[in-house]
């Protein structure tokens, strides 16, 4: 930008003093300039002669001419400003502009508003602020609604200061009447803070906005990732209940076959026994119409002649003990349910499981036990992946964390929202209780390992008894019992599964349950009772093909 363009601005034709643009502008030795009558007055009213710019001290007082240059710049910005204005903005006040106070019938947009007036002016009504003299000195502003509120209401003057200790606006009469002691700043000054407190505020509501977007991005992918989780098990279901009801119908279809063959078997050897005895009976009533003949003969010679020939005759056939034995059929049904669970069923389900293990699989979390929750009695390993159970008492400080009767351990991991899986080697062990617990369990004295004191686990006891320890406790038919089991917990759903990692199986599923709580791990290996049961638990990193392999 030029040094002509530099002069063009609005900003250096005005006086420092009055704020507005120079009448008779002067030049102090200093260089600064100033309308005449501004820096003449200002001098008058003050013992020594300072430039209100540099605070520089004449003596004596200069003699100030006016500065003709400054002053053809200053004319020549004017008629510019008067052109423009004239070309630009003299037009009609829309909706939302300020108009001007003073036309009458079409209202123009104002330009300026003015403090003292407490007036806005469009181009042609603020000539008199830009000429007159006296007018000239009011303080005018960017055209502005309701300048009553800019005004004290108490004093009539303008708010030119603003009360900290009060925080509001005040003019100057107000701090030698009303706010006598308190802190003020001028307008500008506050105004610039809240500014940057306003920026700043902005900033951060921006960082929300932005914050917000990526949680609904967030939220978005997780629905998409949900129903593609919805879309896949549909599928799954659909082709396993497919299949399933296709052998349903295919054994069905076998078992309607077998019982007809039977019904047909024994149809044949009825219609046999019937067409033998229709036969027996045609020869018998054949023979006894020979009898009947003979026996009305009234030739004796011919009777007895005869008699000894029919006598001879081969005797009937003793149908006495012979029966048609109905097939049996009991069982039928049920062995075809059996040979169909044994045959589709299982393999089936199998399959279903090692499926499902493997997806829980993927929200494997790293466990390690929590010595400050360890009963005295219990010794972990230094990697704390492993703990046993001891005879001897370690003297330990008995800090509230701490189980005190039960021999219990907690995870040093917590979880309060989200999935997480964990596995843990039983292998040798006839008694163990396995589970999650909640962060404000009872953990003095004796405890009950039921959901509504805030457990969900299974334990084994002498060797094969095998319980879900819920309300009331659910016996398990596990045989053969598990080497390792896997835990997955779903907090938001409200889910705690246990499985038998290597037959791929689930043992039992807690479903329904309300977390309102922190969950931890929670392992007891239980006294060793007498060296049977002295194995020790152990949290085992994930392998996700070990079942398949197995």
């Amino acid at each position: 930008m030029s040094a002509a363009s530099n002069l063009r601005s609005e900003d250096q034709f005005l006086c420092s003093i009055c704020l507005d643009v120079f009448t008779d502008p002067v030049s102090t030795p200093c260089g600064h300039n100033f309308c005449k009558t501004c820096i003449s007055q200002h001098w008058d009213m003050n013992q020594s002669c300072q430039c209100p710019m540099c605070k520089e001290i004449f003596y004596p007082r200069p003699q100030l001419r006016v500065n003709t240059f400054i002053s053809e710049m200053v004319a020549q910005f004017r008629c510019e400003a008067q052109q423009k204005a004239s070309s630009s903005e003299q037009q009609a006040a829309k909706p939302g502009e300020v108009p001007c106070d003073v036309c009458t019938g079409t209202r123009l947009k104002a330009l300026k508003s003015c403090l003292v007036c407490q007036t806005s002016y469009c181009q042609t009504h603020l000539e008199p602020h830009l000429t007159v003299k006296r007018l000239k000195r009011h303080q005018l502003i960017d055209a502005v609604e309701n300048l009553e509120g800019r005004m004290c209401m108490k004093h009539d003057k303008l708010l030119e200061l603003f009360c900290k200790t009060d925080q509001t606006c005040v003019c100057m009469l107000c701090p030698v009447l009303d706010h006598k002691n308190h802190e003020f700043v001028p307008l500008r000054e506050e105004y610039e803070g809240k500014k940057a407190e306003l920026e700043k505020t902005e900033a951060e509501i921006q960082q929300m906005i932005q914050k917000r977007r990526l949680k609904i991005q967030e939220i978005t992918e997780s629905v998409k990732m949900s129903k593609d989780a919805a879309d896949r098990q549909k599928a799954e279901g659909v082709q396993v209940f497919t299949a399933l009801m296709e052998s349903v119908e295919r054994r069905l279809k076998e078992l309607m076959k077998e019982i007809e063959d039977k019904q047909e078997t024994t149809e044949k050897q009825a219609e046999g026994l019937i067409k033998d005895l229709e036969q027996e009976i045609s020869e018998l009533m054949e023979r006894s119409s020979e009898v009947e003949q003979l026996s009305r003969s009234e030739d004796h010679l011919h009777l007895l002649q005869s008699f000894s020939s029919l006598k001879a005759a081969p005797p009937p056939k003793d149908w006495t003990e012979v029966r048609v034995h109905p097939p049996s059929y009991e069982g039928t049904v049920g062995r075809a349910v059996a040979q169909l669970e044994e045959t589709v069923w299982k393999p089936m389900k199998k399959k279903l499981f090692e499926a499902e293990l493997q997806r829980v699989q993927q929200y494997e979390v790293d466990v390690t036990l929590d010595p400050d929750t360890a009963h005295p009695k219990l010794i972990l390993s230094d990697d704390g992946k492993q703990v046993y159970h001891s005879d001897v008492r370690k003297n330990l400080p008995d800090n509230p964390e701490r189980f005190s009767l039960c021999p219990s351990v907690l995870g040093e991991q917590s979880f309060s929202s989200g999935r997480f899986y964990f596995e843990v080697q039983v292998k040798g062990k006839t008694a163990w209780t396995l589970g999650v617990a909640t962060e404000s369990i009872n953990r003095k004295g004796k405890i009950t390992l039921r959901p509504q004191d805030g457990f969900w686990t299974v334990w084994l006891r002498n060797g094969n008894e095998y319980k879900a320890r819920a309300s009331p406790p659910v016996p398990l038919c596990l045989h053969p019992g598990p080497e390792k089991v896997g835990v997955f917990v779903d907090y938001e759903e409200g889910l705690v599964s246990f499985y038998d990692v290597g037959a791929a199986a689930l043992i039992y599923s807690f479903t329904g349950c309300s977390f309102t709580h922190k969950l931890h791990p929670y392992f007891s290996p239980c006294p060793t009772y007498g060296g049977k049961n002295s194995a020790p638990l152990i949290i085992c990193p994930v392998n996700q093909t070990e079942s398949i392999n197995d």
